[in-house]
């Protein structure tokens, strides 16, 4: 779904904050041309007690561990990395917004090794809505497997949230849309279900939430790792299992998950209707008590929350 790009007053850019439209970088930027930076998805939800980031730092610990992985050196605790995102959203007068943080190997040098180029870092706040739109959450989305596979861990590791490997899911999010459907699901190279462009998965059968083990190559999720935990508390079992497609074909419910998409019901997978051909009572479940949980309704998980 294509949303215009709102603005705000100012962007965290490499020590301090910078007007919106003078965050800019040079053509020869080696993270443009050649993929070269890590990156985070996070939330600010208004809450009773005032606006709160969601898993923070969880978020800036998965952010520096991608780093780490693409040899980036990169100076800031995780506990300097949420005070910016904070410093951010408060210099934005912002309540409720997206946060991108971007580690990424800016102008210096040209060439595949990333190694010459200068490490850069910024961190952007705006206001976004539901990724897939609002009818999503309540109607659910139709899905469709795509002809494109996963990554393989020996190629480009799904584990690292890395700028260059979402051109996979920018191929399958193409296809979807161009066959009529709202989102693509990925198969690894052995026919077992992955992920979505930008999300985990889950099915429902036999009030049993299963969802793709990390080893089958899946970006080990916050929001996924919250809904676990969620469900969980409701009594559910929740386990991590090798799936193939005709699992969703047959599933009671099916659902999506991630800090852009939130928790996204599938109604229909490549026409297939999933139970009902509705959003499943165990999903809108899981979703009510989701958007508590971010919105600081629940005692239980005000853990999750950093308050700006």
């Amino acid at each position: 779904m294509t949303m215009p790009q709102p603005t705000v007053d100012y962007i965290w850019k490499n020590g301090k904050l910078v007007k919106w439209d003078d965050a800019r970088v040079h053509v020869l930027t080696h993270a443009l041309h050649y993929g070269s930076g890590v990156f985070e998805g996070i939330r600010c939800y208004e809450t009773p007690a005032g606006p709160a980031v969601f898993r923070l730092p969880e978020h800036m610990q998965r952010l520096k561990e991608s780093a780490k992985m693409l040899y980036m050196d990169f100076e800031y605790s995780v506990d300097e990395l949420c005070q910016i995102v904070i410093d951010t959203i408060k210099a934005n007068n912002i309540t409720e917004c997206y946060i991108r943080p971007l580690v990424f190997r800016g102008y210096g040098s040209m060439g595949v090794d990333p190694l010459p180029a200068p490490v850069e870092f910024i961190v952007a706040v705006w206001p976004w809505g539901s990724y897939l739109g609002e009818d999503a959450l309540t109607k659910g989305v139709e899905v469709g497997i795509s002809s494109w596979r996963q990554r393989s861990y020996n190629a480009s590791p799904p584990a690292i949230k890395a700028c260059g490997n979402y051109l996979n899911s920018s191929f399958a999010r193409m296809e979807a849309n161009r066959h009529g459907y709202n989102e693509a699901i990925i198969l690894n190279e052995v026919g077992q279900i992955a992920e979505g462009t930008g999300e985990n998965l889950f099915i429902i059968k036999n009030e049993t939430l299963m969802t793709p083990c990390v080893s089958d190559g899946v970006l080990v999720g916050i929001t996924r790792d919250s809904v676990m935990d969620i469900a969980r508390d409701f009594g559910y079992e929740a386990i991590e299992c090798s799936l193939v497609r005709s699992d969703i074909y047959t599933a009671d419910e099916f659902f999506m998950t991630g800090t852009a998409a939130e928790l996204v019901p599938v109604c229909k997978c490549d026409s297939i209707e999933i139970g009902e051909g509705v959003a499943g009572p165990i999903t809108l479940k899981l979703q009510k008590a989701y958007f508590d949980a971010v919105h600081g309704k629940n005692e239980a998980y005000k853990h999750w929350l950093t308050y700006v």
